[in-house]
């Protein structure tokens, strides 16, 4: 049993055991050091009063030492907290972008030396052209540098600016949604010798489901009585700390707290689920999750089957979601069943109306003129 946020955890032995930071004054690194106790009572007051002392103690700003805090040491410390307290998949990402862009570029670094302009001219060096065009990628060493600096400061009482990377946006890319013709030909594809595999697929066309969704999906998620599914999981494959090519299938918890969410599952996919039902396990392959990139291509033999080029498996969430804004859902409820934190990333990410939407919208507006005209006649 641990406490979130307090470093605290009870050890298999029975003691309760709370992680603190300590700098090791010989070389001036940072390590963990475990204080212990009988109780969660006795090793928090334990915590208490060793953050006190350390607070009385902290040290004069000014005394030369405290330069000697090397951005790498800090980083390290980062990520042991980070692997406490984030989702494994957020720490793999974080540990990725110091292992690959920052650890080796800034390992000689003293915090409160750095500048943007320092950061950037060594970070030039290492990034290939094609990266340095990615937004993303940016965005992500942006953000890694300043929350290890943020650590920095309040673990160690020293002062540096938040570093402020100049990030080009990229054009966004066109959003792509299966045409009707297209819908149709994959549909009829897809209730063709029917299997869990392509009901998984109109289950996806039918709720907005992510591919780590779908293929973290159990029957036990599944209330046929009520007609819903719960989305309480997903699964990814990940790299494995440390190495460059080993990769695991991790089942987790969904993006976000506005993933979690209710569906609501029309008669007839009730219907269809109805036929394939089993007591437990996973929808898609049973005592196991579906592997993500295995399914990804069994979505690309059904588009070539169906005589649609290729596409990415999200275009069925997208194709969902202009789906229901055409039929007059409103965009409070389908950002709740696309689990979206913000309506606005709904409508400015999800929601394409098509052309035949558009011309009925003109056609209604010609409608009113006529009749406007009609009146004055």
């Amino acid at each position: 049993m641990s406490r979130r946020g307090e470093n605290i955890r009870k050890r298999k032995d029975g003691r309760w055991e709370a992680r603190v930071i300590v700098i090791d004054e010989v070389n001036k690194e940072a390590k963990m050091k475990s204080l212990y106790a009988k109780t969660y009572k006795e090793v928090k007051e334990k915590l208490l009063n060793f953050n006190k002392d350390k607070e009385d103690k902290s040290p004069d700003p000014k005394v030369d030492h405290l330069k000697a805090v090397y951005f790498t040491n800090a980083a390290d410390s980062w990520l042991i907290k980070v692997k406490k307290s984030k989702k494994h998949a957020t720490y793999i990402k974080y540990y990725g972008i110091y292992q690959k862009y920052l650890k080796t570029t800034l390992k000689d670094m003293k915090i409160e030396e750095m500048t943007t302009r320092i950061v950037m001219e060594r970070i030039d060096k290492i990034v290939d052209p094609d990266t340095t065009r990615s937004c993303s990628i940016w965005k992500s060493i942006n953000c890694v540098i300043n929350q290890i600096i943020s650590f920095a400061e309040i673990h160690y009482n020293v002062k540096c600016p938040q570093i402020s990377i100049n990030i080009e946006k990229n054009p966004p890319a066109p959003i792509q949604v299966l045409s009707q013709a297209e819908q149709t030909r994959l549909l009829n594809n897809l209730y063709n010798d029917m299997d869990i595999y392509k009901l998984g697929i109109l289950v996806c066309m039918s709720t907005g489901l992510r591919l780590g969704e779908i293929c973290a999906l159990k029957w036990s998620d599944i209330d046929f009585h009520s007609r819903t599914l719960t989305v309480c999981r997903t699964v990814q494959r990940i790299a494995v700390e440390g190495r460059d090519t080993k990769t695991m299938l991790l089942v987790g918890e969904p993006k976000s707290s506005f993933s979690k969410r209710e569906i609501p599952l029309s008669d007839s996919l009730i219907q269809l689920l109805s036929l394939y039902r089993k007591s437990g396990g996973y929808v898609i392959k049973g005592n196991m999750p579906m592997e993500p990139r295995t399914y990804q291509n069994k979505f690309a033999k059904y588009l070539e089957q169906s005589n649609i080029e290729s596409k990415n498996f999200h275009i069925l969430r997208h194709t969902f979601a202009t789906n229901c804004n055409n039929s007059g859902a409103d965009v409070k409820s389908l950002s709740e069943i696309l689990g979206h934190s913000d309506v606005r990333i709904t409508l400015n990410r999800y929601v394409h109306p098509t052309i035949e939407t558009k011309r009925c919208h003109i056609n209604s507006l010609a409608s009113i003129y006529g009749q406007y005209l009609g009146h004055t006649i």
